[in-house]
This record gives C-alpha cells, structure tokens and sequence, in this order.
C-alpha cells in the first residue's frame, strides 16, 4: 500500500495502514490495515471514511485526484 506523496492510502484499492496517531507522526504503533467503508461529499469533494481491522479506530481523509474514481464511486453507493 503506497500513496502518491499526499495521500495516506493506495489510490487503486484505496486500502491504507493505520500508522498515525496525528497526520504525519507515524506514533500509531498499531500497523493495522484501515477498510474504506463508504464515502462522504462535502463541499463537493469526496471524504472516504476508514476503519482500523485491527483497533477499531475510524478515520476520514480525503479523496486525491488520482484516486481509483470507480472504487470511490462504488463506496458511495452509486
């Protein structure tokens, strides 16, 4: 799983690890794998929203324009 230097997730299966307590502190300690479980729009952008495999933790980040359009789409329920 590696994002586009942006992104904390893969931009094809959108699949990412949990490694951060704080975006960019990599302090998580937890190394799970975060399940996209559906997605959000506001303000006309996507948000996909994450849960943690491993601990449960559930996170929102958003959708970067490289991003598998049809996986976003299909978490979305369209």
């Amino acid at each position: 799983m590696k994002g586009g230097g942006y992104t904390d997730h893969c931009p094809q299966c959108l699949f990412s690890k949990h490694m951060d307590k704080n975006p960019g502190d990599r302090a998580a300690g937890c190394n799970g794998i975060m399940e996209p479980l559906g997605v959000e729009t506001k303000a006309g952008e996507y948000i996909i929203n994450y849960k943690c495999r491993q601990c449960g933790l559930t996170h929102r980040v958003k959708a970067a324009p490289d991003d598998n359009f049809e996986r976003i789409l299909k978490l979305a329920g369209h």
